[in-house]
């Protein structure tokens, strides 16, 4: 009995041994293929999206025209109707300047243009009283000869030649009144235009703003003389600095890569830091031909400021749409590993789970994305991020993630 008690006692311990050899075999296996000991890996599905590219330049904003308003003619500040800041129309008086020398040639100018206008009156007058006395002259030279015609011994040969002598006189007259008239009434009108000019000069007397703008700065005050702007002489002084404000204009230097992209009234979107908030521009001109020595094209942009929010030299940023596309494969430029020019390499995670190197083809990129020309579908699963930590054939837990500028 003790012998089979041993016996039995023997072969269950074998049996236990055997069970549990077994059971920590099976256990290790289990922890080979257990998903919670695999590298988890963040991944990205490919979808389709539309995609935008951008140019982002800051710039200054700048009057959309700025002048110094000058007096035509030298005068003193009679009277001042704007300071710093003041906000006018086109038209609209800005000053008023004495002028006394200019009004007393208007003065000389009236008187000039009467005494002509008498003149003229007086040749007209001389003119009829030389063709009353040509008629009376060349009757009678008329007469005269007919009666010798007629009857020549009632007249006499010498009475006909001091007729026809006065006739003759009298024309003369005529054409020499008829000159005389001409040349009154020519100077009356240069009398006259010598008035007109004098009044257009005396005109500018009253300074008015060229175009709706602000005062931004205010060079004299009343009583100082200001000389008459008809120089570039640096000393000469202005009356006031104007710039036109309801619409400003910012100044971009576009790259040579971007000029075929700029288009004439295109919209874009101006941010201002300084208000945070982000306004409507436009593309207004360009240079069309790029500068050699910094490759750029001037391009000017305007803004609308019709409630002067905005206020020059304030600084913005401007994004301008270069280039567009529509329902193309997008993946996070981060899962790309560029290789070259438009190519590149992307880790998959296939059906098991392993990961493969795939070269793909890349189209458009923008700060996010980029377009995904060939080697890739859509729903493929990417690894998004680092890929030099990974290797080929490599067994991982992919966990899908929404990486910026995915939707």
């Amino acid at each position: 009995m003790n012998l089979k008690s041993a016996i039995h006692r023997s072969m269950a311990l074998v049996i236990l041994l055997s069970a549990l050899t077994a059971g920590c075999g099976d256990h290790h296996m289990a922890d080979a293929g257990d998903p919670a000991n695999l590298p988890r890996i963040a991944v990205v599905k490919v979808q389709r999206k539309s995609l935008a590219s951008t140019l982002e330049i800051s710039s200054e904003f700048l009057p959309f025209q700025e002048i110094d308003v000058y007096a035509k003619v030298s005068g003193y500040i009679q009277k001042l109707y704007v300071d710093w800041g003041t906000h006018v129309r086109q038209g609209q008086l800005l000053a008023v300047l004495e002028i006394p020398e200019l009004q007393q040639q208007l003065l000389q100018d009236e008187a000039a243009v009467r005494r002509a206008d008498q003149d003229v009156s007086r040749a007209r007058e001389e003119q009829s009283r030389a063709e009353s006395a040509y008629n009376v002259a060349h009757v009678t030279y008329k007469r005269l000869a007919d009666v010798q015609k007629s009857r020549p011994e009632l007249v006499a040969q010498q009475e006909i030649d001091v007729a026809q002598g006065k006739d003759l006189e009298a024309s003369a007259g005529v054409s020499s009144s008829k000159d005389a008239l001409a040349a009154s009434e020519q100077a009356l009108l240069a009398s006259k235009a010598a008035l007109e000019k004098d009044k257009a000069i005396f005109a500018y007397a009253r300074m008015t703003a060229p175009f709706d703008g602000v005062v931004t700065q205010i060079y004299a005050y009343t009583g100082a003389l200001l000389p008459a702007g008809t120089s570039s002489a640096k000393d000469q002084s202005a009356l006031c600095r104007l710039s036109q404000n309801d619409l400003l204009r910012l100044v971009i230097p576009v790259p040579e890569r971007a000029v075929a992209d700029i288009r004439d009234g295109e919209q874009v979107e101006v941010e201002v830091s300084a208000l945070k908030k982000t306004f409507s521009g436009k593309i207004a001109r360009f240079s069309d031909q790029i500068d050699p020595t910094t490759r750029t094209m001037h391009t000017e942009v305007t803004v609308p400021n019709a409630n002067y929010e905005l206020v020059p030299g304030m600084y913005a940023g401007v994004k301008i749409p270069l280039h567009a596309v529509s329902n193309v494969l997008t993946v996070p430029v981060q899962a790309i590993q560029s290789t070259g020019t438009g190519q590149g390499t992307v880790l998959i995670v296939n059906s098991t789970n392993h990961l493969e190197k795939r070269e793909v083809k890349v189209g458009l990129m923008t700060a996010t994305d980029a377009e995904v020309l060939s080697g890739l579908g859509e729903g493929d699963t990417i690894v998004f991020g680092e890929q030099n930590q990974f290797k080929e054939g490599q067994l991982v837990a992919p966990q899908l993630v929404a990486a910026p500028g995915m939707e």
